[in-house]
């Protein structure tokens, strides 16, 4: 694939490997996610850091060709909706606001989910699957059809699958697909004090 090349990190200090070709890709091929993998990608989840180990995070999935998929698909902004067609997964992540144990205000719960999708991005991608997190998303309509209680709260979208060649999308993702990453350099985000 050449879009998987183009977007290896050319990192400046040497970082992990998986680091590197984690990337938010997509163009994906219709190759189902089995629930086998899919558990494994999730277990991954269960293992992130979290305030009070509470763990806030739900992921709300339906796998591709299902009624489910269509009705979160739909869910998705027009800008969303071209390219997640051929995943084999969507998911919506969401947070419980407070601690279960105390009622209080969770103000970590967040940064929780952040940390467990990353993990779950990694691990997908150790297993040659790729994700793509999405803040744009109806997150009215995404509550209403998971008929989620205000201590509930829809975060972000996510879609996974296996990687399809560039050339299947349309513009502008096919470009995005196959441009080069670059990041802020460290000096720009962490001050020494």
């Amino acid at each position: 694939m050449q879009s998987k090349l183009i977007k290896v990190a050319n990192t400046i200090q040497p970082v992990l490997e998986l680091i590197k070709q984690r990337w938010s890709a997509r163009s994906f091929n219709k190759q189902a996610i089995s629930q086998e993998e899919f558990h494994t990608i999730m277990e991954a989840a269960t293992w992130a850091a979290s305030a009070n180990n509470e763990q806030p995070w739900m992921y709300y999935y339906a796998h591709n060709n299902t009624e489910s998929f269509s009705k979160l698909w739909e869910c998705l902004v027009d800008g969303n909706k071209p390219w997640t067609k051929s995943a084999s997964v969507l998911m919506i992540a969401c947070v419980r606001k407070t601690f279960e144990k105390t009622g209080k205000n969770n103000g970590s719960a967040e940064h929780d989910l952040g940390m467990a999708s990353s993990q779950l991005l990694l691990q997908a991608t150790s297993m040659n699957i790729y994700g793509h997190i999405m803040g744009g998303f109806d997150r009215i309509k995404a509550k209403e059809l998971l008929n989620l209680d205000d201590n509930i709260v829809p975060v972000n979208m996510i879609a996974l699958g296996y990687l399809a060649e560039a050339d299947q999308l349309e513009e502008p993702y096919r470009t995005r697909e196959l441009t080069g990453r670059n990041r802020k350099k460290v000096e720009e985000f962490s001050f020494e004090l």
